[in-house]
């Protein structure tokens, strides 16, 4: 078994995990029974969709999705930062 053999097998199962990862993270966030496991349900999909990028990157070796995943985890950092405030304070902007 060669190291290519061994790092595909890796970032495909990798791959698939996210993606299970991914899908159970947006169950949780439809059927969150509180606001706050639906915005924890979010924020892990963010997370686990720019994981994927960054996987997926690896495995196609192209710059584009580590660019795409930096995106992502702004985007989701500043989204989760904002849905948090909502929730404690009821307001983004004073």
């Amino acid at each position: 078994m060669t190291a290519g053999i061994i790092l595909w097998v890796a970032l495909s199962y990798a791959q698939l995990m996210l993606a299970l990862a991914a899908c159970l993270a947006t169950l949780c966030a439809i059927r969150g029974p509180h606001a706050q496991d639906r915005v924890l349900g979010l924020d892990t999909i963010y997370i686990t969709t720019m994981l994927l990028f960054v996987v997926t990157g690896m495995r196609l070796g192209t710059p584009f999705f580590f660019e795409a995943a930096m995106i992502i985890g702004v985007l989701g950092f500043v989204a989760t930062v904002a849905l948090a405030k909502f929730l404690i304070r009821g307001e983004v902007i004073e």
